[in-house]
C-alpha cells in the first residue's frame, strides 16, 4: 500500500504539475489573442493610414500638375504681355505719326485758306468779308475742336493701356 499510496502523491504532484502547465497554457492563450487583437487594430491602422497616404499622394501630384500648369500660363501670360505692350508702343509711334502728318497739312490749309481769304477780302466787298471771316472763324473752331479731339483719343489710349497693364498683373 505504501507503494499505492507513494503512486497516489506521486500522480497528486503531477496533477499539480499539469493544472499549473494548463493554467500556463490558458494564460499564454490569453496572451496571445490580446497580441492578435493588437495585431488586428495595428491592421486597421496601417490600412487606414495606407488610404489617408494614397489620398495625400493623389492630392499632391494634382497639385503638381495644377503648379506646372500655372507655371506654363505664367509665361505664356508673360510673353503675351510683352507682345501687347510692343503693340500698343507701335500703335502709338504710329498714331504720333499720323497726327504730325495731319498736323502740318492741316497748318498747311489753314494758311493757303488765310492767302485765300486775304486776296478775296482786298478784292471783295464787305459781304463776302463776312462769310470769309465767318468761315476762318469756323475753321478755327473745327481745328480747336480736332485738336481737342486728339487729345481725349490719346488719353484714351492710355487709359486702356494702363487697364491692360492692370488686367495682366492680375
Amino acid at each position: 500500500m505504501e507503494d499505492s499510496g507513494a503512486i497516489l502523491c506521486q500522480i497528486s504532484v503531477y496533477k499539480d504539475m499539469l493544472d499549473q502547465v494548463n493554467l500556463e497554457i490558458e494564460a499564454n492563450i490569453q496572451v496571445t489573442r490580446e497580441i492578435e487583437s493588437d495585431i488586428v487594430k495595428c491592421s486597421e491602422i496601417e490600412s487606414s493610414l495606407s488610404v489617408k497616404e494614397s489620398d495625400l499622394t493623389r492630392s499632391f501630384l494634382a497639385s503638381q500638375y495644377e503648379l506646372t500648369g500655372l507655371i506654363s500660363v505664367t509665361g505664356d501670360s508673360r510673353n503675351s504681355l510683352k507682345l501687347l505692350d510692343d503693340e500698343i508702343r507701335r500703335l502709338r509711334n504710329e498714331h504720333s505719326e499720323i497726327l504730325r502728318r495731319i498736323t502740318e497739312k492741316r497748318e498747311g490749309f489753314v494758311k493757303m485758306c488765310f492767302e485765300f481769304q486775304r486776296e478775296i477780302c482786298v478784292d471783295e466787298d464787305s459781304e463776302l468779308r463776312s462769310l470769309l471771316c465767318e468761315r476762318e472763324f469756323l475753321e478755327n473752331a473745327v481745328r480747336v475742336l480736332e485738336e481737342k479731339n486728339s487729345d481725349v483719343q490719346n488719353s484714351i489710349l492710355a487709359y486702356m493701356e494702363d487697364e491692360m497693364i492692370n488686367l495682366l498683373s492680375d
